[in-house]
């Protein structure tokens, strides 16, 4: 199975600057999507951003126009995140989809373990 390995993120101050990164491996060249979602706790799941292999992206509302996510490679993912929110703060959790869907649409076939986002006020 595809495995994804998220880095980056920490405590940052409310209108800083944090770069997310996730490294898939296994069989990367089955990967058409690749995204974020992030948890609160209270929180259902939603999804922050997300990119096809074709370059479309997707983008919550309350994120746009601060967050930016790219992709190098079939198998590396960016979130770039910046002006930066306490409500921003929720672990960040990577994701891939082997499937040719629509770029938010479910399913998600694979899941990282996230990566802890605090942003203080």
């Amino acid at each position: 199975q595809v495995q994804l390995v998220e880095s980056g993120g920490g405590l940052v101050q409310v209108g800083g600057s944090r770069r997310l990164s996730c490294v898939a491996s296994g069989p990367v060249l089955t990967i058409h999507r690749m995204g974020w979602y992030r948890q609160t706790p209270g929180d259902q799941r939603e999804l922050v951003a997300a990119m096809t292999n074709g370059g479309r992206t997707y983008y919550v509302d309350s994120v746009k126009g601060r967050f930016t996510i790219s992709r190098d490679n079939a198998d590396t993912v960016y979130l770039q995140m910046s002006n930066l929110k306490p409500e921003d703060t929720a672990v960040y959790i990577c994701v891939a989809s082997k499937g040719s869907f629509s770029v938010s649409s479910a399913p998600w076939d694979y899941w990282g373990q996230g990566t802890q986002v605090s942003v203080s006020s």
